[in-house]
C-alpha cells in the first residue's frame, strides 16, 4: 500500500517562514554592523594618518588658515583674503632665534617685490596674550609686511609644520610652489627669481 506524502501543517509552514525571516534580518543587521565598523575604521585611519595620506608639500593646494591682525581692534585674515595673490606665508615666533635671523631678508624682499604685488604674511604662533611682544618685535626689526597672530597654533597643524620657522610660497592658483623648513635668505637671487616668475603669472 502506497503511503501518501506527509503534508506540512499550516502552523509549521508559518513557523518556518518566521525563522527564515528572522535569519534574513539577522544577516542584514550583521552586514550593517560590519559596514559601520569599516567606516569607523576608515575615519580613524584618515584622522591619525592624515599627514601621510594628505601631505602638505610642493604641488598640493595650500590649506586654509585663520589668524588675527595686531590692530587695536583685531580683524580676521584667512587664506581666502589673499586669493589670486602670490603669497609668501611664514610661520614663526618671537622666541625663535632662526626666525629673528631671517626677518631682515623677508623685509628686504618685501621692499623689492611688494610693489609688484607679492604678499608676505608672517603668522606668529606665540601664546595668547603675546600681542604686545609681537608688536615690539615688529618695531624692533622695522617690519612693514603683514604680521598676524594665531595663538592656538592651528596653522601649524593645518600646514603640518615640524617647528619654526617654516615658509610656504603659494602661487596665484593657491598651489604651494616652494616649502622651506628652517631659516632662509629670502632676498637671495634664487628666491627673488622664483617669486618674480610667479608674479608674472595671470590671476586665476
Amino acid at each position: 500500500m502506497r503511503r501518501s506524502p506527509l503534508r506540512q501543517s499550516p502552523r509549521c509552514a508559518s513557523d518556518a517562514f518566521r525563522q527564515s525571516e528572522v535569519t534574513a534580518r539577522q544577516q542584514w543587521v550583521a552586514v550593517a554592523a560590519i559596514v559601520v565598523l569599516l567606516g569607523a575604521g576608515l575615519a580613524a585611519a584618515t584622522h591619525f594618518l592624515a599627514d601621510e595620506l594628505y601631505p602638505v608639500t610642493v604641488g598640493t593646494r595650500a590649506p586654509a588658515f585663520t589668524a588675527q591682525t595686531l590692530d587695536a581692534s583685531p580683524s580676521t585674515r584667512t587664506l581666502a583674503s589673499y586669493r589670486g595673490d602670490v603669497v609668501l606665508l611664514n610661520v614663526w615666533a618671537t622666541w625663535c632665534g632662526p626666525c629673528r635671523a631671517e626677518m631682515p631678508s623677508l623685509e628686504a624682499l618685501h621692499r623689492a617685490l611688494g610693489g609688484r604685488g607679492l604678499r608676505i604674511v608672517a603668522v606668529s604662533v606665540d601664546d595668547a596674550g603675546s600681542e604686545n611682544a609681537i608688536r615690539e618685535f615688529s618695531r624692533r626689526y622695522g617690519l612693514t609686511f603683514e604680521i598676524l597672530h594665531d595663538a592656538p597654533g592651528a596653522i601649524q597643524r593645518a600646514y603640518q609644520t615640524t617647528g619654526v620657522p617654516e615658509t610656504f610660497v603659494i602661487g596665484r592658483d593657491g598651489v604651494i610652489r616652494r616649502k622651506v623648513i628652517a631659516a632662509a635668505d629670502w632676498n637671495s637671487a634664487d628666491n627673488r627669481a622664483l617669486l618674480s616668475q610667479l608674479l608674472t603669472e595671470p590671476r586665476s
